[in-house]
């Protein structure tokens, strides 16, 4: 099959990070020169006039002339704003927005043939975007201005601005929108009219359509907010449009809609149209629109793994970056971080949070404003703290690593992919609630959110992915016969220890407690990696020596996992990991996978009474509860991302790099004299 190649003459176009995933039928993308025939294609943005000198090119060297464009689901912010697009569109006949000739979409639209599984995966994925409340740009609030949230009958009008090449490729003008006013207003006379115009719009910057015209009338609200246009659907009956995607959106929502162009979503029996495209006459269901549009028109790709991706997937990473982003923006006084951590914790706030660093606590709660929220890490924080936050009406809230945190140890300066911030807690201290127990206890699992979280499963084992997923040993030949059980040590000096397992408390008395109850079984005990490293404390006296078969600690702990039948644990994250595994795991604390049902405790938590599925486990735990970051851009992510970010750092990084090694001999002298 010969290796095909697509040229550009837009360095904008080199930048994408989800080319190659688009347009996986081309191998190579090269820069073209004005003479230049070393592509089989020419790509250029659209009809734009940024696109002039390639569609030059591919008329003067005869090479078809491929049109690209943002796809109808973007991404959570603008391009302007450093987002990449996680959809794109590929049109080798027009362009979507071009009515005056035909398009791909238009193609698709008129043949048809939708089967089954496409309908249903429109009406699935329409269903998705309307509960996580989507647009084609989610950077917007999701907050209606003072006002509108209770009031009469109301009626949307868009406006669009100056220039937007979608009007006159429409089939309309300026008047167009004049035109569209005017009718809104006489055919809901008992209406309010709200009129949405962009916010540059209101501040000078771009020039409109209505602006005037809709300040002048009475009846009409001008809505210059840049807000989520969800929040705008929930308030108004029926919406007119010229050719703006609100249209499409609102069709989505289930409003009824007049068009007074022609969008790509016009002609097919569900809108409203005041102009005809001859070459449109078949009648289309919503989920037959959606299907040529958003299934068979548009192509997805993670621009954060370089990856393809569906429809369903892109949905699920927005949604998950657009509930963190909402979740956490606001004022933010950080207290007592390193400098390392400093230099990354920003990005797990997200893009709509300021963050203040301080050295002490209290210089912090003196300046943070009433209501704004102080972060600590979780093992840091002061007995006293949280009354002191309460005192000052600020809200504490405590981050720690992820439960896939990296490739590499935290204590080696492994930048982590997760961590997690918890406005009521943290995970590992069962004596009061977190947002995970919350979560657990009291959140909503939807078929969607436990299939993903049954995939995630799956993958993390196939993957052979952990917390930390450093390398290390294969397994030995282990002696047939004898039941196998995992006992993982833990660094005896930390706060889940002292939190979550009161009774027992040391490696030493957990392995007692195993070897008590199991006299006849094979014990595995593996040293907790910061301990082996020489960074934390924990290692056992010879004594303790004699109470398990087999020191592991050289062994990477998936190939334990997967040798082993049962996991004995006073509260490590080894027993979560286990459960993901199918193996049997006995608590002797209360960490936080413990009391929903999965496992055999010796301690109960009077707060957890319901009985989950393993997958809403996984679902909460790394779904829901951690902040995922992709370390190169800065930006938000979610769990899968951050599975495929591991997967390709580990590939990357096999063995303890020289710099991790220096670290460590300067960082153990250190301690040592310390």
């Amino acid at each position: 099959m010969p290796r095909l190649s697509a040229g550009y003459t837009s360095s904008g176009i080199a930048r994408l990070k989800i080319l190659a995933a688009v347009l996986p039928e081309y191998a190579h993308f090269v820069r073209l020169s004005p003479l230049s025939r070393r592509a089989n294609a020419v790509i250029g943005w659209g009809l734009k006039p940024t696109s002039s000198r390639a569609r030059s090119h591919a008329r003067r060297t005869g090479l078809p002339y491929l049109a690209l464009e943002d796809g109808f689901l973007r991404s959570l912010g603008l391009g302007v704003q450093g987002f990449q697009p996680h959809s794109m569109v590929v049109d080798r006949l027009g362009i979507y927005y071009d009515a005056t000739h035909p398009s791909d979409l238009e193609r698709l639209i008129t043949e048809g043939g939708f089967t089954d599984e496409e309908l249903a995966r429109a009406h699935h994925c329409m269903a998705q975007l309307r509960r996580y409340r989507l647009s084609k740009y989610n950077h917007a609030p999701d907050a209606l201005p003072d006002g509108l949230s209770d009031g009469p009958q109301r009626v949307l009008v868009v406006d669009q601005t100056w220039g937007d090449a979608s009007i006159g490729y429409g089939g309309a003008s300026a008047d167009t929108f004049q035109h569209m006013l005017r009718e809104a207003l006489d055919a809901h006379p008992q209406a309010e009219i709200l009129v949405k115009v962009h916010p540059d719009v209101i501040a000078g910057k771009k020039r409109g359509h209505l602006l005037e015209a809709a300040a002048q009338h009475p009846r009409c609200r001008l809505i210059g907010d840049d807000i989520n246009p969800w929040a705008l659907l929930d308030i108004v009956e029926h919406v007119h449009v010229v050719t703006s995607q609100l249209g499409f959106e609102a069709l989505i929502a289930g409003k009824a809609v007049t068009c007074h162009g022609l969008p790509f979503y016009a002609g097919w029996g569900l809108t409203d149209d005041r102009q005809r495209c001859p070459r449109r006459h078949a009648s289309r269901s919503l989920e037959e629109l959606f299907a040529a549009a958003y299934l068979r028109y548009c192509r997805y790709g993670n621009p954060y793994t370089g990856e393809p991706a569906s429809l369903e997937e892109t949905i699920a990473l927005i949604a998950d970056q657009k509930r963190q982003r909402d979740r956490l923006a606001g004022q933010w006084s950080a207290v007592e971080f390193s400098g390392w951590k400093r230099g990354f914790m920003g990005d797990f706030l997200g893009p709509n949070a300021r963050l203040t660093h301080y050295r002490e606590s209290q210089t912090a709660l003196d300046a943070a404003p009433t209501g704004s929220r102080l972060l600590a890490w979780a093992s840091h924080v002061e007995d006293d703290l949280e009354t002191r936050c309460r005192q000052h009406q600020v809200i504490l809230a405590r981050m720690e690593d992820g439960f896939i945190r990296s490739v590499g140890l935290g204590v080696d300066l492994a930048r982590p992919l997760s961590l997690v911030i918890d406005h009521l807690g943290i995970y590992y201290d069962p004596t009061a609630p977190s947002e995970l127990e919350r979560f657990l206890e009291e959140g909503e699992f939807t078929d969607d959110l436990l299939a993903r979280a049954a995939a995630l499963r799956q993958r993390l084992v196939h993957l052979k992915l952990s917390k930390y997923n450093v390398s290390g040993k294969k397994l030995p030949t282990l002696p047939l016969g004898r039941r196998r059980i995992l006992v993982p040590g833990q660094v005896e000096t930390d706060a889940s220890i002292a939190r979550g397992s009161p009774e027992t408390r040391t490696n030493r008395g957990l392995l007692q407690a195993v070897r008590g109850r199991h006299p006849e079984a094979l014990l595995l005990f593996k040293p907790h990696p910061d301990v082996v490293s020489g960074a934390r404390l924990g290692a056992l006296d010879e004594a303790s020596e004699q109470l398990y078969d087999l020191d592991v600690g050289d062994i990477q702990i998936t190939e334990l996992l997967d040798a082993v039948d049962d996991v004995h644990t006073m509260s490590s994250l080894t027993g979560f990991e286990a459960l993901l595994r199918g193996k049997r795991v006995t608590t002797y604390g209360m960490p936080f996978y413990a009391g929903w049902g999965l496992t055999e405790d010796r301690m109960t938590c009077t707060r957890r009474t319901r009985h989950l599925s393993l997958d809403a486990l996984v679902a909460a735990t790394l779904l829901i509860y951690p902040t995922y970051v992709d370390p190169q851009s800065g930006q938000l992510c979610n769990a899968e991302t951050a599975v495929t970010l591991l997967e390709q750092q580990r590939s990357r990084h096999s063995a303890l790099t020289w710099k991790t090694r220096l670290y460590r001999r300067y960082r153990n002298t250190f301690i040592g004299r310390h």
